[in-house]
């Protein structure tokens, strides 16, 4: 294909869709796919010059590996030099899902792919329809969130094509993702399996599958996805604020100031203050796997909106909500 594509819309519940989707990939072009967690930009992992173009769409560095997404556990021969004994256990409880193993890569498996690293990032999603095209693919499929390159993750065919028409050849329409976030990512190549990136399974639930400890450090310089300092982020600035200080900051600035100002947030108490602004503003629930699921969708409205600055209440601070700081975190990093 040119280099001036025409992105295709293909709608997932169609077989005609599906087929396209496969001769695009099988020839080597890049399709967004909708997964549980985001939208991701996938491309033939055994085809490096294919995988070479979901980088250049994206604007994405070189050396950041990539998720390969498969379609079963008996797939993870294909693309592991070797498979510790607790990815059993966490592949039967948490397969298909929001989980990525990180093990050692199949010498087959190209640089590209893993950013250089001897490790390879490993998935089965939770969508039926894609794993399927997976599984007639007969091989893995490179994804990565597919949106420019530290810009918010698309949940939404809609929001992808936002991002990346006329870059890639076509974008499944599954609707709106179910999770809303991307997956939990676990290294299990050393002796305790180790959190690396924050996600829908929580630390506790891991441990409670393997029954020990396992590590999540606060920090780490490890390249997996999602792991710079700036990403997930809108065009415009963001700022995090404690309920209560974003109480005292919407009370103290003018009418006029506020009409530049876009507030996401999901206290009940705020909703009357927020009444007697002129600040646009978008509530999410106080449950965490409905806030999680629209966190996206929310900011790509916020960004599209005609204000200068997003305000966002900062959500409790307990396990289950550590996907969601990271990611507001990182949004709001400079």
């Amino acid at each position: 294909m040119s280099a001036n594509l025409k992105t295709e819309i293909l709608s997932l519940n169609e077989l005609r869709s599906l087929e396209t989707a496969f001769e695009y990939l099988k020839s080597g072009e890049l399709v967004a796919i909708p997964t549980e967690t985001v939208y991701g930009l996938a491309a033939d992992a055994s085809q490096p010059d294919a995988v070479s173009k979901i980088f250049a769409a994206k604007g994405r560095p070189a050396d950041h590996p990539l998720i390969v997404h498969i379609d079963g556990v008996d797939k993870l021969s294909k693309w592991a030099a070797a498979i510790p004994k607790c990815v059993e256990a966490l592949a039967g409880a948490f397969w298909p899902g929001p989980l990525t193993l990180i093990l050692p890569k199949a010498e087959h498996v190209s640089p590209i792919v893993t950013g250089g690293q001897n490790t390879v990032g490993l998935r089965v999603p939770n969508q039926a329809d894609v794993l399927a095209l997976l599984a007639r693919l007969d091989t893995g499929l490179a994804a990565p969130s597919a949106n420019p390159y530290k810009r918010i993750s698309p949940t939404t065919a809609e929001q992808v094509m936002f991002g990346l028409n006329n870059k890639i050849a076509a974008i499944l329409d599954g609707g709106p993702c179910e999770v809303g976030l991307e997956s939990t990512i676990v290294d299990v190549t050393g002796q305790t399996p180790t959190i690396l990136r924050a996600g829908p399974i929580t630390k506790s639930q891991i441990e409670a599958v393997l029954g020990y400890p396992i590590h999540m450090p606060q920090t780490h310089n490890m390249a997996v996805p999602g792991n710079v300092k700036a990403h997930y982020q809108p065009s415009k600035p963001v700022k995090l604020m404690q309920s209560k200080h974003l109480f005292e900051q919407l009370t103290a600035h003018s009418t006029l100031y506020q009409s530049d100002i876009a507030v996401l947030y999901y206290s009940d108490f705020l909703t009357n203050e927020l009444d007697n602004t002129s600040a646009m503003q978008m509530k999410l629930s106080s449950d965490k796997a409905r806030y999680a699921q629209n966190l996206y969708y929310a900011l790509h409205q916020l960004d599209g909106a005609e204000i200068k600055h997003i305000w966002i209440e900062l959500p409790p601070f307990d396990e289950q909500w550590q996907d969601v700081h990271d990611r507001l975190s990182r949004s709001a990093a400079s």
